[in-house]
C-alpha cells in the first residue's frame, strides 16, 4: 500500500506538470480556435485522440484521489466543450 501511494505520488506530480506546461496551453488554444469557428485538423484531432487515451490510462490512480476529482472534471470538461464546438463547427461548414 505505502508503495502504491508512492507511485501515485509521483504519476499526479508529472501528470501535474504536463498539465499545466503542455496540455493546458495546447487546450486552451484548440478552445480558441474553434470557439473562432475554424475546424480542427488532423494534427488537432490525433492530439484529442492522444488525450482520451491517456486520461482513460490514468483513471484508476485519479479514482483513489479524491483531491483530484474536481481538477480532472473540469479539465474533462474543458475538452469536452472544445469537442462540442468542433462537431457543432463541421455541422456548418
Amino acid at each position: 500500500m505505502v508503495n502504491q501511494k508512492f507511485r501515485d505520488l509521483g504519476v499526479m506530480t508529472v501528470l501535474l506538470r504536463r498539465m499545466y506546461s503542455q496540455r493546458l496551453p495546447r487546450i486552451m488554444m484548440l478552445k480558441e480556435k474553434v470557439d473562432g469557428g475554424a475546424r480542427l485538423d488532423h494534427y488537432d484531432i490525433s492530439y484529442l485522440e492522444h488525450i482520451l487515451a491517456d486520461t482513460r490510462s490514468i483513471q484508476p490512480t485519479i479514482e483513489r484521489h479524491p483531491e483530484y476529482h474536481q481538477l480532472a472534471a473540469r479539465v474533462i470538461g474543458l475538452y469536452k466543450a472544445v469537442i462540442d464546438q468542433a462537431v457543432e463547427n463541421e455541422r456548418r461548414t
